[in-house]
C-alpha cells in the first residue's frame, strides 16, 4: 500500500465541503433569510390596506352575483323567460348561462317551463 502524501483533512473541512457541494444551508444562511423575511413582513404591515373595487350600483349595496342577476330576471317574468332573452339582458355568454341555470334548477329555485324557457319557483 502506498502512503498518502499531504496534509490530513480535518473533519470540519470535510463537513464544509459536503455542505457546499450539496447546497445545504448553514446557520448563517438561515439567519440571513430570517432577517430578510422580517424586513419583508414589516414592509407588508406598513402598507395601507387595499380597498376592493365593487362593481354595480353606487348606492353602497353589495354587487349582485351573476346567479342572483339571472334569478332576478327569471322572477320578474310571469310566464317564464327564455335563454335568448336572458342573454340579451345580461350579456353573459352561453356557457355561463347554462351553468347558472343548471345550478338554479338543481337548488330548486327555478323550473323548466319548456325547452329553453324557465320560471321561478314560488
Amino acid at each position: 500500500m502506498t502512503k498518502r502524501k499531504g496534509k490530513p483533512v480535518s473533519f470540519d473541512a470535510m463537513v464544509k465541503f459536503f455542505m457546499h457541494n450539496y447546497n445545504i444551508p448553514t446557520k448563517r444562511d438561515i439567519d440571513r433569510l430570517n432577517g430578510r423575511l422580517d424586513r419583508l413582513e414589516k414592509l407588508i404591515k406598513a402598507l395601507p390596506p387595499r380597498n376592493r373595487r365593487t362593481v354595480g350600483k353606487g348606492n353602497g349595496a353589495a354587487p349582485q352575483s351573476a346567479t342572483e342577476t339571472v334569478l332576478e330576471l327569471i322572477r320578474r317574468s310571469k310566464n317564464g323567460i327564455g335563454i335568448a332573452a336572458i342573454r340579451e339582458q345580461t350579456g353573459y355568454d352561453d356557457k355561463k348561462l347554462r351553468n347558472i341555470i343548471f345550478r338554479l334548477n338543481k337548488m330548486g329555485k327555478i323550473t323548466r317551463v319548456s325547452r329553453g324557457s324557465y320560471k321561478a319557483v314560488e
